[in-house]
């Protein structure tokens, strides 16, 4: 048995991983830039049944309405101390860390990345996450690293094949399954 048979829970970071980790600051407001791909990503591991939450040390707007846009939950954001936060979301949730999945890619992101059963990271983290992840994507953060995380996850589980499958043949609720 693969460490990602048992995932429940995909819990992003997004400065990094979600985004490309640029931040344009405007007149009041943060933007950021989001890939559609991992999106898409997302909403293949919910269809799958799989659960996917952001935890991230910084507050933004922009991801509380991406999160909307993508039903994702739990949202954590504006938390430094990711462990303490992880283990909130674990009771909440009622889940071992072994059943989580954790996407991150700086520092800030070692103490949680070395507690749960599958730690990712995209291609251009720092190098000591690199070192500490089971995974790591060949894509970037926030272009495209979350898609491929989804779908090494799905391939690993058996259910990537039946998720495309829906596509080519035209069954796949298109209502849910096409957030991206």
């Amino acid at each position: 048995m693969t460490q990602a048979q048992g995932i429940r829970l995909v819990l992003l970071d997004v400065d990094g991983v979600l985004s490309n980790g640029r931040l344009y600051l405007g007149s009041g407001e943060e933007l950021k830039a989001y890939d559609a791909r991992d999106g898409f990503g997302i909403s293949l591991l919910q269809a799958a049944g799989i659960r996917v939450g952001i935890l991230t040390g910084r507050q933004s707007a922009s991801v509380e309405r991406r999160a909307a846009e993508l039903r994702i939950d739990p949202l954590l954001q504006g938390r430094p101390d990711k462990a303490e936060a992880f283990a909130e979301v674990l009771q909440g949730l009622a889940l071992e860390a072994d059943e989580v999945c954790y996407m991150g890619d700086d520092w800030l992101d070692l103490p949680l990345l070395a507690r749960v059963g599958l730690s990712a990271c995209p291609a251009d983290a720092r190098p000591e996450v690199r070192e500490a992840c089971d995974l790591v994507t060949r894509a970037h953060g926030g272009r495209g690293a979350v898609r491929e995380l989804a779908e090494w996850i799905l391939r690993q589980q058996g259910r990537l094949e039946e998720l495309l499958a829906a596509y080519t043949k035209g069954d796949a609720d298109h209502g849910r399954s096409t957030r991206q």
